[in-house]
């Protein structure tokens, strides 16, 4: 079973809390000022927390379609972790190589998770957002 935990975005002058509750986890939405997010279960790479709203980077090695000959390129693809259906997900936000486009969305985040590193948040690093989108 996992951990049922949030983080809430109260702001540029407050920033990113980690809310205190004692046993009743409706006192976490008792504050109407947050924006919250909550805990995937997952962690990436490092080790580090996932939660919804976060911006993971996953760069892996190009191989060729004739075995799995390394061609020394890397593909860089982001993404943000959002809830789709009934599950984690995912929707790309940037992608320098082959594979998903832009705006793909994909239920499921064990596996990326595993290879990929938290760089940021949809709301304490939104140039990670528009920096993407001027790609397009």
């Amino acid at each position: 079973m996992r951990e049922i935990k949030f983080r809430a975005w109260y702001g540029e002058n407050i920033g990113m809390l980690t809310p205190q509750f004692n046993g009743d986890i409706n006192e976490i939405f008792a504050e109407k000022n947050g924006i919250y997010m909550q805990y995937t279960g997952f962690k990436d790479k490092n080790g580090r927390e996932i939660y919804e709203g976060d911006i993971l980077e996953k760069t892996s090695e190009l191989y060729t379609n004739f075995g799995k000959t390394p061609t020394g390129k890397f593909h860089t693809s982001y993404i943000k972790v959002i809830w789709i259906d009934d599950g984690w997900g995912y929707e790309v936000i940037e992608n320098n190589g082959k594979g998903p486009m832009i705006g793909y969305k994909s239920q499921g985040i064990n596996i990326v998770s595993k290879f990929s590193l938290v760089c940021g948040n949809v709301y304490e690093d939104p140039e990670l957002l528009e920096a993407s989108h001027a790609s397009e």
